[in-house]
């Protein structure tokens, strides 16, 4: 049986773990949604119709809810610096094409994150109505009615 030498030992054992934690620490960035393409957006002029930013920009990421009026190209970059971390948003553009009644560009808008809050378009969450109860506070009011913690 080969015994080996205890400093051999220990540096092997070293460069493993060190490889192991390194691996667990090299940070990532995404890129989501629609990659602003600034030679396209320049091309979009006022009165175009919709069909023609539609070839011109490609399709948006969101239109409104009504009408269908305006339409939303977005773009996100968020980065996480640690493995298993939750991510942070580092920048946001979001194009925004208004139309008129007869569906013609009225005007382009450009925001970004310093403009607004983040928006989340791809979290796949729903929002419920009403309130978040605790686990406690809903016990309480299905046994007696009465819920210590809040309404």
């Amino acid at each position: 049986m080969r015994r080996y030498h205890p400093l051999l030992v220990r540096l092997a054992t070293a460069t493993f773990l060190a490889s192991s934690v390194a691996a667990c620490t090299v940070g990532e960035e995404f890129q989501r949604g629609y990659v602003v393409d600034e030679r396209a957006i320049s091309q979009v002029r006022k009165g175009m119709s919709a069909e023609q930013v539609l070839q011109t920009l490609g399709t948006p990421s969101t239109v409104s809810t009504v009408g269908n009026r305006n339409w939303y190209y977005i773009s996100q970059k968020s980065r996480r610096s640690l493995q298993f971390m939750g991510e942070q948003v580092v920048d946001q553009q979001v194009t925004a094409v208004y139309f008129d009644n007869s569906l013609r560009v009225e005007r382009i808008a450009l925001y970004g994150l310093q403009d607004g809050r983040v928006f989340d378009f791809i979290s796949r969450t729903t929002p419920a109505g009403g309130e978040e109860s605790s686990f406690l506070g809903q016990i309480f009011r299905g046994a007696s009615g009465f819920n210590p913690f809040g309404t």
